[in-house]
């Protein structure tokens, strides 16, 4: 028996929560890694895991062994990692989870540039504003806008993202330009972003000097998807408060144009985010440094 292979899996099975997405995470046959398990059973002659035709749960003996082996993984993993990294080939699939506007303005656009470094790095990128779930859908890293509430999460600040608020000028014909945001709660409309986290629609938030407002506002739309909530404010549906690296395009050329400029938002960080338990391989490594060297170089998430 690989015991070290053999231990990876088990942890694996442990952190997604049933062999087939185990078997997906590790790109291994279902029925390899079911014998992997096993032997490992054997092998410490205690049952780790408990499995019905729905589910596989984590017996106690096998809580506490996966809290030692996921500590000794690590170890070996850096000490592998310590040695090899100026001399290995940087290679293998890395699985990253990106929100739906930061992978189609900022990271697919400079992908070209990472694979002529580490043109053996294959990159699965799952785009989407839904979170993903880092252990059971097997992600190496996601790149995420906002407060992480996961402390058990490594969180590396990337950047700060700047809110511009605006509209277009087809809105701002018909219903005249708010000289306070008050007025977005009476006389005026916003797009509405619906966080999927939660359901609810993201309130608007403005600051001036001392003065803090946070404003529930009318909307005539909501979205839950980044690109369709540029799309509506562009449309003319309402106001909208609209990340800077997002607006900079429409506002030079006139589609979008910035309203109660006297007040600014707060900005909110952008992290890239993994698994405290995933070890930082050496591509996963290279990666997290290539994100966080392409945001601090991009002009668009200056304050404007």
């Amino acid at each position: 028996m690989d015991q070290l292979a053999a231990m990876r899996a088990f942890v694996r099975v442990v952190e997604t929560g049933n062999f087939t997405r185990a078997s997906d995470a590790l790109n291994t046959p279902k029925p390899t890694l079911t014998k992997l398990v096993q032997s490992l059973e054997s092998h410490v002659q205690t049952k780790l895991l408990n499995r019905t035709t729905r589910r596989v749960t984590v017996t106690p003996d096998g809580a506490a062994y996966y809290e030692r082996v996921v500590r000794i993984l690590a170890e070996v993993d850096e000490l592998d990692a310590s040695m090899t990294l100026s001399h290995a080939s940087l290679q293998g699939r890395l699985r990253v989870d990106v929100g739906t506007v930061v992978a189609s303005l900022v990271i697919v656009p400079a992908l070209p540039d990472f694979h002529a470094r580490y043109p053996d790095i294959q990159i699965d990128l799952g785009v989407s504003d839904r979170l993903a779930d880092l252990a059971g859908d097997g992600v190496d890293c996601v790149v995420r806008a906002g407060t992480i509430t996961d402390q058990s999460l490594v969180a590396r600040r990337i950047a700060d993202i700047h809110l511009i608020t605006c509209a277009a000028p087809s809105y701002l014909e018909r219903r005249g330009e708010p000289k306070h945001p008050l007025e977005l709660e009476t006389d005026h409309h916003v797009v509405g972003f619906t966080q999927q986290r939660t359901g609810r629609v993201r309130s608007y938030d403005f600051l001036s000097g001392n003065e803090t407002l946070e404003i529930t506002p009318r909307y005539a739309v909501a979205v839950n998807d980044g690109n369709a909530f540029l799309a509506a404010a562009l449309a003319g549906l309402g106001i909208a408060q609209v990340p800077g690296f997002m607006a900079c395009p429409y506002l030079t050329d006139g589609q979008l144009k910035q309203v109660l400029p006297d007040w600014t938002s707060r900005p909110f960080p952008m992290h890239v985010v993994y698994p405290p338990n995933r070890h930082l391989s050496n591509k996963l490594r290279v990666f997290v440094d290539w994100v966080a060297a392409l945001f601090a170089a991009d002009q668009r998430f200056r304050r404007r």
